[in-house]
């Protein structure tokens, strides 16, 4: 299965005060450590889809073969971040059977949940959605079909991946992810993840 993946990361990060893709966690900038991720998997193309604090993190991905889109929209909300990276992944590659979605504030999500992700879409012909599941709902990280290409084309606004996932909960298999719960979001969650990495 030929598989993309985009990283969201359009955000203002308008709570954290600091664009949060650039904050460093393991070692790295989390957007770069979250790519360096992603490049253990079989993943491609690698679309990542910059807004507000583009400026900041180009100049970070200098010679990372990614593929940068840049969302004009990005205040509109998710839904137009989520349409540009499919939009932007499949101008690259035709070819691609399916695209997993991760934004750039969840510091867990890593190789060995992404390939998961993707072994589970593989075996799982008539299931069309692969969701993390944490707090009790499923969500991103998540895996979507070309099937539900059309759906996502269609989001705009507040609306992210979760209500494609609601609306077809007879087709989304889950991965647990317990770590999901952690996104930085603001200052006190980076403080409270620094800490419990102490």
């Amino acid at each position: 299965m030929n598989v993309g993946l985009v990283i969201l990361a359009a955000g203002a990060s308008s709570r954290m005060g600091t664009p949060k893709q650039i904050l460093p966690v393991f070692g790295k900038p989390m957007i770069v450590h979250l790519i360096d991720e992603v490049f253990n998997t079989k993943c491609h193309p690698v679309t990542v889809v910059l807004g507000a604090n583009k400026d900041k993190i180009v100049p970070l991905l200098d010679g990372i073969p990614v593929t940068l889109v840049d969302n004009p929209f990005w205040s509109n909300g998710l839904g137009s971040s989520v349409r540009m990276g499919l939009v932007g992944s499949y101008l690259l590659t035709k070819g691609i059977e399916a695209l997993i979605y991760i934004t750039s504030d969840m510091p867990y999500v890593n190789a060995s949940l992404i390939n998961q992700m993707i072994k589970l879409a593989e075996e799982n012909d008539e299931k069309t959605i692969v969701a993390a599941k944490y707090e009790g709902k499923s969500g991103i990280p998540a895996l979507f079909k070309k099937v539900h290409f059309e759906e996502i084309l269609e989001l705009n606004g507040q609306e992210g991946a979760r209500g494609i996932i609601e609306k077809h909960k007879n087709k989304v298999l889950e991965v647990t992810f317990e770590n999901g719960k952690t996104d930085l979001d603001t200052k006190e969650d980076y403080y409270d993840f620094l800490q419990s990495k102490n």
